[in-house]
């Protein structure tokens, strides 16, 4: 497996690569420092990728992992190259911006990850998380979750859902699921970055949620699943559409993008009713501005970064993410991203050609 970097570590090599290398990089402009924010559910994918990045091409890559509604702001404020999101931008965030191209980077799980004395292996269903995160079931030990289980010694324990503070996509994966497999979240609280949830315990981050989750006994939260691989905490199977009980995998989430892909990539995958499929699967985007002549910024920054997304599309940067317990892109999405870049412009003119 390869190392885990912190974004200020692949930093610092990027830069001392850019200094190293005679602040050229092989296209033979000026080596570039980029910087982008936004969720932090793919961030252990971007910390390899970015350093990899800085190593092939020269160019510095810095990313916030401030969560996808402050990447989104600050995107809408354009003091960054790109955001990263877990959520697609709605028709109406997309009309207070300029024109903007989403580009996807991977595939990733949400996991329903839990902290239970004894319990190895829990299987859940949606409505049963639904109703877990709308203070219906507070029990662990309560019928619905035990029919689930049949065999497994649930404690008689209240349930402590953990849930982002932050506007998060995560949060939007997770509510867009639970709207789709339960009527009542869909009419109480529906989908979003930011849901009021009736009770529980609030953490920043990816990171943060997990953290809560490992110190808190007989609590429950969603959060990306290298997360709750990295803190070796237990994760929930979850019943699909079909009915399969389903652990996140490689193959189980690709299996959730196997039907269209719209031309502009902007899709949910969750509650998928393919064989095989995790339910609570999603693409993660890098979204960047059409025209890339603002805040003045140069030719050679926008060159930079479409050289990082055409980097990240590419098989190379692709077979990462099974290392670091994400799914690569499909073929199609990778095609349509391709071909999306080549409408990105510089004052007018296509950057790629």
């Amino acid at each position: 497996m390869r190392k885990i970097f912190s974004s200020v570590t692949t930093l610092a090599i990027a830069l001392a690569m850019v200094a190293c290398s005679g602040n050229t990089n092989d296209g033979g402009r000026k080596a570039q420092e980029l910087s982008g924010a936004g969720a932090t559910f793919p961030l252990p994918f971007y910390n390899v990728v970015f350093e990899e990045f800085a190593q092939v091409n020269g160019d510095a890559v810095a990313y916030g992992g401030i969560g996808s509604g402050g990447g989104v702001r600050n995107l809408r404020d354009k003091i960054v190259d790109f955001a990263g999101s877990d959520a697609f931008l709605t028709e109406k965030e997309m009309k207070d911006m300029p024109e903007v191209i989403h580009i996807p980077t991977c595939m990733g799980a949400v996991v329903l990850a839990y902290n239970l004395d004894g319990v190895n292996e829990l299987n859940l269903s949606g409505e049963v998380i639904a109703d877990i995160f709308a203070g219906n079931i507070k029990m662990w030990n309560d019928e619905r979750i035990a029919a689930l289980n049949l065999g497994v010694n649930l404690p008689a324990e209240a349930i402590i859902p953990v849930f982002r503070s932050d506007g998060s996509g995560t949060t939007f994966v997770f509510t867009d699921y639970l709207t789709k497999v339960s009527p009542m979240w869909k009419e109480k609280f529906g989908a979003g970055k930011s849901v009021n949830f009736p009770s529980g315990q609030a953490a920043k981050g990816n990171p943060g949620v997990a953290g809560v989750i490992k110190q808190t006994k007989n609590s429950i939260g969603y959060v990306g699943s290298e997360y709750a691989f990295a803190q070796k905490i237990a994760y929930a199977k979850i019943q699909n559409q079909r009915g399969e009980i389903v652990e996140p995998t490689a193959a189980s989430i690709s299996a959730a993008a196997s039907g269209e892909i719209p031309a502009d990539t902007r899709c949910s995958i969750t509650n998928s009713d393919a064989a095989g499929s995790y339910p609570i699967s999603t693409f993660t985007w890098m979204i960047i501005y059409k025209e890339q002549n603002y805040s003045d910024r140069t030719k050679e920054q926008a060159v930079a970064t479409l050289d990082l997304l055409k980097y990240i599309l590419s098989d190379e940067a692709q077979k990462i993410t099974s290392e670091v317990h994400y799914a690569p892109l499909p073929a199609k999405a990778k095609e349509l991203s391709l071909k999306n870049l080549k409408t990105v412009t510089f004052d007018g003119l296509a950057i790629l050609q």
